[in-house]
């Protein structure tokens, strides 16, 4: 009597017959007509699967730092064979190279070189891995490099740096931002006195004008009074007047 079994959509099942290959299952409705002669083996996932690596090395300004390394790959279709019988644990294999491939790229650049060149890293792996992987029926999909963890000691150092950076570029646009308000500062205060002035000088003209009117006048009503006899009078005049204002705030100041 047969038995029957049922292979999931994302695989494929071995079919051993005398403990020797005999074919692939492939999803659906599974018939062994003699269970004892007829065995599954086994069965290849066909969904794809990420590995994460983590590499620890040192680049060429001896920094150590762990690069994790994620790799996608699956099993080809028409490479279920390999893959079933070639490997054993595809994870670990794949893990050695790229142990390898990282290794010989890595120190060969500085660490801020590393940071730069990941991309060209990640594809570099990923041809490696692709090569020698399809002989065992794997496809590499896709490798990337998606952390760079530098050592504790010199990340603080980093980070020290930039912050450094920072205030630096701080200072200096607070700098030119005093700069740029001291500039406007002065160029107000030209432009008030410039203003000022103008104002003086128009206040002085009205002043000559009109006491050029009054010594005019002054000296066409008043028979043998010159016209330097009126100006002197009109200035004793003012004096006494600047006399008497000064006189009026210095009570107003004591009161």
């Amino acid at each position: 009597m047969g038995c029957v079994q049922f292979v999931a959509e994302d695989e494929i099942v071995i079919v051993e017959r005398f403990g020797k290959f005999d074919r692939l299952a492939l999803p659906g409705c599974l018939c062994l007509p003699v269970p004892c002669i007829c065995t599954t083996a086994g069965s290849v996932s066909l969904r794809v699967r990420q590995l994460n690596v983590h590499v620890e090395t040192k680049t060429k300004d001896n920094v150590f730092v762990t690069l994790v390394v994620a790799v996608m790959y699956e099993a080809l279709h028409d490479r279920v064979y390999e893959a079933f019988y070639k490997l054993t644990d595809p994870g670990t294999q794949i893990n050695s190279y790229v142990f390898d491939a990282v290794r010989a790229s890595v120190p060969l650049l500085n660490l801020d070189e590393l940071f730069e060149e990941k991309i060209r890293i990640a594809h570099q792996v990923k041809e490696q891995l692709r090569n020698l992987m399809d002989d065992f029926g794997f496809r590499i999909q896709e490798a990337l490099v998606v952390d760079i963890e530098p050592d504790n000691k010199v990340k603080a150092a980093m980070n020290e740096i930039n912050a450094n950076r920072r205030l630096r570029i701080a200072s200096q646009e607070k700098a030119e931002a005093d700069k740029i308000v001291t500039v406007k500062k002065a160029e107000a205060e030209a432009e008030s006195k410039f203003l000022q002035g103008e104002g003086i000088a128009r206040q002085r003209r009205a002043i000559v004008d009109g006491l050029r009117g009054s010594v005019s006048e002054f000296s066409s009503r008043v028979e043998g009074v010159g016209a330097k006899d009126v100006l002197e009078l009109v200035l004793i005049t003012q004096y006494f007047d600047t006399l008497k204002d000064v006189g009026t705030s210095s009570e107003a100041s004591t009161g």
